[in-house]
């Protein structure tokens, strides 16, 4: 019998015909905003903390309707079932990646073999709806504390309605949609009733503002705001990227105002100082110390680093920065001694080791491009001095070699690993053996990766 009902079933299903066209009511939606505007204005029913629940619920659900059915990974055949079959599909591609378009009125859903992988929300019934939700259900408790419940409830609505917005934002390309979204999912977290916001909604918001700098500057300035607010909120993320990108706030408004260069310094320095090994953060320092005048010597970083590791010798983080800095200052020898002692400090570091490793064969790389732009009078001279690199690539091996054994799986070491032993094979039998096997390792890594 439970067969034949869900068979039954099923038939229905197939025999309803899919809803013709996205519905949404949008007159019934404005008339419930329409009489909530009559109520506030109403003196006794505006002192009434009800009346603005209902209306905080009123706009949440003007801003909820259009998108409300919608989810990640629904099935198409769900997507025109559950709200209709869209005006038009077409070809798109986002970040490098091929979608199938389907565009509704309020919103064009992107689908990924068959199933919704993002969408952009086109039309809005009311555009600052979700503000105005939040509006209304900051002046519901303000007259009445009792109902902080109710408030919190319809203000985690909006929040979680703007966090899903930002979302499909994010994914969607529409960066400045997604800061919004948001910035307001935080705006309603940080009202009284809800008491206090999650400040990674802020460095989402001003991360998104910064990557969307590069092409419309004015979104510099509210990056800043927003990556501000969450460092006053105690926010950083594990790798200190919001230092980073705050500085690229600061730095793209150097043209509107010569003093945001030094407030981008400051605010590497503050993240040097808290995330040393952060090699965005140096970077940063690095093209602000070489490009912009008055900023201060490439080498006051060496200082700073070095005045830390006086009263911190064993922080493996700052020895790791050392390193960096003075990669990025051409000097090899300097960046092998910092990763000696990382690796010293601490021994099972993948990153250590490796680095120590490509230190040692840059320093070798350098020096053979020296030896080739010479001038030899001998086969012999020329032979000594090669030598001399080979035994510098040689060095790189027993650091590799670690490296691999810390991690088998990753294919840097071992890509290097083969190239070394490749090229000293002549000098030494055993290199060609170990040609041989870290060859087929790199093989057989690079076909798990695909």
């Amino acid at each position: 019998m439970k067969k034949m009902f869900l068979t039954a079933f099923a038939a229905l299903l197939v025999a309803v015909p899919a809803v013709q066209a996205q519905k949404v009511n949008k007159e019934a939606l404005l008339s419930k905003i329409e009489k909530s505007d009559a109520d506030i204005a109403d003196a006794k029913k505006g002192a009434k903390a009800s009346t603005w629940i209902n209306r905080g619920k009123a706009f949440y659900d003007a801003a909820a309707e259009p998108t409300k059915n919608l989810f990640i990974s629904m099935d198409g055949a769900m997507l025109k079932l559950a709200i209709g079959d869209p005006e038009s599909t077409e070809p798109a591609t986002i970040g490098e990646v091929n979608y199938e378009a389907w565009v509704y009125p309020y919103f064009t859903a992107y689908l990924k073999d068959g199933k919704v992988a993002t969408w952009k929300q086109t039309q809005w019934v009311v555009k600052d709806a979700p503000v105005k939700a939040i509006e209304a259900y900051n002046k519901a408790y303000e007259l009445d504390p009792k109902t902080a419940t109710k408030v919190k409830n319809g203000l985690q609505q909006v929040s979680d309605l703007c966090s899903q917005i930002g979302n499909a934002g994010l994914d969607s390309g529409d960066y400045t949609g997604a800061s919004d979204a948001y910035a307001t999912a935080y705006a309603a977290q940080e009202s009284p009733a809800y008491g206090g916001g999650d400040p990674a909604l802020l460095y989402y918001a001003g991360y998104l503002r910064t990557v969307d700098g590069s092409t419309n500057p004015a979104s510099f300035a509210l990056g800043a705001k927003y990556l501000n607010e969450a460092l006053e909120k105690n926010y950083a993320d594990e790798e200190g990227n919001i230092y980073y990108y705050l500085f690229h706030c600061y730095y793209g408004q150097k043209d509107a105002d010569a003093a945001n260069v030094m407030k981008a310094k400051d605010v590497l320095l503050k993240g040097l100082e808290k995330f040393p090994k952060n090699s965005r953060i140096l970077e940063g320092l690095m093209q602000l110390y070489t490009t912009e005048e008055g900023v201060g010597d490439p080498a006051d970083l060496v200082s700073m680093i070095d005045n830390a590791l006086a009263e911190q010798p064993e922080n493996v983080d700052l020895w790791f920065g050392r390193g960096r800095i003075f990669y990025a200052l051409k000097n090899a020898d300097e960046s092998i001694a910092s990763f000696q002692k990382v690796v010293e400090l601490q021994p099972d570091l993948y990153e250590g080791n490796y680095f120590l490793g490509v230190f040692y064969t840059i320093k070798a790389e350098e020096l053979l491009s020296e030896l080739n732009s010479k001038q030899y009078s001998s086969q012999a001279a020329y032979e000594e001095d090669l030598k001399a690199v080979n035994a510098i690539y040689k060095e790189a091996i027993p650091w590799f070699e670690k490296a691999h054994e810390l991690n088998p799986t990753d294919p840097n070491s071992l890509e290097f690993l083969k190239s070394i032993c490749f090229r000293l094979r002549d000098d030494d039998p055993e290199m060609n053996s170990k040609y041989e096997t870290y060859n087929e390792l790199f093989k057989q890594a690079q076909a798990q990766a695909q």
